[in-house]
């Protein structure tokens, strides 16, 4: 117990000061077995196990379908329409912006890649609206946060392989929360706009709807059809990301002709490099996960939990997304790192895994916004030019709304859950 409680701290030691993800999970795990005295042939076996989920296969492929998605300029399109929509609103580009990422959080399922899409196109556009550069920065990382819980969602396919919960359960389970989000934020910048005289961008014209929505409708066939085959059983999740790879191959390389073949070859490698060490980190946390359950840390962790709970299902889950959130603020990416350490708990509590696969999500959301991780202030620090602190405190009015609909989450598991039941 105490050698697994060394090497837990010793990861969180290295994640801190800077060393890859990768090389930090492997001293960790080494040195977890090493010194434990623990079933060497544990590491590659639990290793190979972790990577074996047929779950996974998913995961490469719609990261892949983001890429080319990416590459072939849809981004653009896609905010044009957004524009058409909302940009007439007071503080319409800040609408825009949000409204781009619940579009491309459709198609993509990652806040990364929706940054480096439709984030450096919408932030350039804010800041020569004359909005501040910290609040450009600061919307675009927020509604970011949206993409991971519409499908598809690359930290549910994580989620999924971990678990074992339904990944086409999962899907359907972030949607009605991920759209509410997306309207909380817009009424969030509409309140603000008023109070702080944010302009409005252009005027409401159906015609440039009807333009727009045009050049940006065939985009949108690619998640309808996806979330439709999956709510129909028409294919399995990973059979609709290998559809979303050739729907986004045939989209930009012949219908749009926006990507070449030496670009679609770039988009491909960048893919496998990303997926190649997010597998790495995976099968990483499935030993560490493993080698901790041998220790018993997951009944000591039942045992504090109950220590401070008293029995309560309610205090035991938002405890238990209390840590997520705070294992969120250092690790990245969170729940194939954590998940398998907890998973027992979860079990042995009786928590809904589809409600709490959302939480998690949440938490991974939270984390991308909170330093000193914060992967989203770092990517939206460098496209607008500004100071990660600034951009953290302009952000305080989303951050605040993501944590009070975490709660409302917590509270409610149903805005999660209705959605699967019916399917079912």
């Amino acid at each position: 117990m105490i050698v697994s409680l060394i090497a837990i701290g010793l990861l969180l030691g290295m994640l801190i000061l800077g060393v890859p993800m990768v090389a930090a999970l492997l001293i960790a795990v080494s040195f977890n077995f090493v010194v434990g005295g623990q079933w060497s042939m544990m590491v590659p076996q639990s290793m190979v196990a972790g990577v074996s989920q047929f779950t996974l296969i998913a995961l490469p492929l719609f990261v892949l379908a983001g890429t080319i998605m990416n590459a072939g300029g849809i981004s653009g399109r896609l905010f044009d329409f957004a524009r058409a929509l909302v940009g007439w609103m007071r503080g319409g580009l800040a609408q825009v912006n949000v409204l781009t990422s619940m579009f491309f959080g459709g198609m993509i399922g990652s806040s990364t890649a929706d940054l480096a899409g439709s984030g450096s196109i919408v932030i350039p556009a804010m800041k020569r609206e004359g909005y501040p550069p910290e609040i450009a920065a600061s919307v675009s990382a927020s509604s970011s946060g949206i993409g991971p819980l519409i499908p598809p969602s690359s930290p549910m396919i994580l989620y999924s392989a971990v678990t074992g919960t339904s990944l086409g359960a999962l899907f359907a389970a972030g949607l009605i929360p991920g759209m509410i989000l997306g309207a909380l934020f817009m009424i969030l910048i509409f309140v603000m706009a008023l109070r702080r005289k944010w302009a409005r961008h252009g005027d409401l014209s159906a015609r440039e709807i009807l333009v727009k929505g045009k050049r940006a409708i065939l985009a949108f066939g690619m998640p309808l059809i996806i979330i439709g085959g999956l709510v129909f059983g028409v294919f399995t999740p990973s059979e609709g990301g290998a559809f979303a790879v050739m729907y986004a191959i045939a989209l930009s390389l012949f219908v749009y002709r926006t990507l070449d073949l030496r670009t679609l070859y770039r988009a491909i490698v960048s893919a496998l490099m990303m997926t190649g060490e997010l597998l790495v980190i995976v099968s990483l946390s499935f030993a560490l996960g493993a080698s901790l359950s041998s220790a018993h840390v997951p009944q000591a962790l039942a045992n504090v939990i109950d220590f401070f709970t008293s029995d309560s299902m309610l205090l035991r889950l938002m405890l238990l997304v209390l840590l997520a959130i705070i294992a969120g603020m250092f690790l990245d990416p969170l729940i194939p790192v954590l998940v398998p350490v907890i998973l027992p708990t979860l079990i042995l509590y009786d928590i809904d895994l589809l409600h709490f696969g959302v939480l998690m999500v949440m938490a991974v959301v939270i984390g991308q916004l909170t330093p000193p991780l914060a992967i989203a202030l770092i990517i939206t620090s460098r496209i607008a030019r500004t100071d990660q602190m600034r951009i953290f405190m302009a952000n305080m009015p989303f951050f605040v709304t993501i944590i009070l609909f975490t709660v409302v989450l917590i509270l409610f598991p149903q805005l999660a859950t209705w959605l699967p039941s019916q399917m079912r």
